[in-house]
């Protein structure tokens, strides 16, 4: 790849900072996307010069817009080579009484503003020579667990997105690759634990009433979930597997518990696999 200049969305914390550093040391000239200044400088000082932090917020068609504008600006014919669309974010709840509202925005982070940003790209991704977008998805979009299901469901979404975005665009040397990680060390989970309880403070009494003693575990399940997690610097290396190598992979599962858990989803009927992870019939 001669062309090495990419746009990584989210990556204020977390995977995408992970990603935008490790690339930014790969040679790569990278555009982080972040929604805050602040964010912005924080990742300058752990960056070197070449890196350029880009103000897009995923949601916003005027940000995008702006964005790209910004990029095209910068890179003038030799477009993108790259594109990692890492924003996201977490709903957890009971879908029986969690605000379809939230549920919306969830969709529209993690699912239409990867897909708009997308759009806004590929121009710039058509200019460069065998361009690459690699879309984060999560082992929660193979396997949708209990009070997780806005989550599971984007990203089932971003996996369908992805498979149909990378035959479309086959004819133009655009590769499509989806990274699986399982659980990460990542504030991503603590911001949900945070948002999570300000949704479930909400909620009627009858959630309590019907779902009390599982919805007082979800904090502590994220928050297991995060101390049990491998370090982001993993999903980078798939990361940079996927732009960089000649013939990168549709599918990188990142993490044993990943692996596992798309396994069991795989191999194990229906019946069985919901008595385990429920324990009723």
């Amino acid at each position: 790849m001669t062309n090495k200049t990419i746009l990584i969305t989210g990556a204020s914390t977390g995977i995408g900072k992970c990603c935008a550093l490790h690339l930014d040391q790969q040679g790569f000239k990278v555009f982080a996307g972040v929604r805050k200044l602040a964010d912005g400088e924080a990742l300058q000082n752990e960056a070197s010069a070449s890196l350029q932090p880009i103000l897009v917020d995923v949601t916003d068609t005027a940000s995008i817009k702006q964005a790209v504008e910004t990029i095209t600006a910068e890179v003038g014919v030799t477009g993108l080579s790259g594109l990692v669309n890492n924003a996201g974010i977490a709903v957890a709840g009971p879908l029986e009484f969690l605000p379809v509202d939230e549920i919306r925005h969830q969709f529209e982070v993690n699912v239409f503003g990867q897909l708009a940003v997308t759009q806004a790209c590929l121009p710039l991704l058509r200019q460069s020579t065998n361009g690459r977008i690699v879309n984060m998805s999560s082992m929660s979009g193979k396997i949708a667990l209990p009070f997780v299901g806005p989550y599971s469901a984007s990203k089932f979404a971003l996996e369908a997105f992805s498979d149909s975005m990378r035959l479309e665009l086959r004819r133009w040397g655009i590769t499509v690759s989806i990274i699986e990680p399982g659980a990460i060390k990542t504030p991503i989970w603590q911001k949900t634990v945070k948002s999570g309880m300000e949704i479930l403070n909400k909620l009627p009494p009858k959630a309590y009433e019907f779902y009390g003693s599982a919805i007082k575990k979800v904090p502590q399940i994220l928050e297991n979930g995060n101390d049990r997690g491998i370090p982001p610097e993993k999903v980078a290396l798939a990361v940079a597997h996927a732009l960089t190598t000649p013939t990168p992979k549709v599918r990188y599962i990142v993490g044993n518990d990943a692996r596992f858990a798309i396994g069991f989803a795989w191999l194990t009927p229906y019946r069985l696999r919901d008595w385990l992870v429920s324990g009723r019939r």
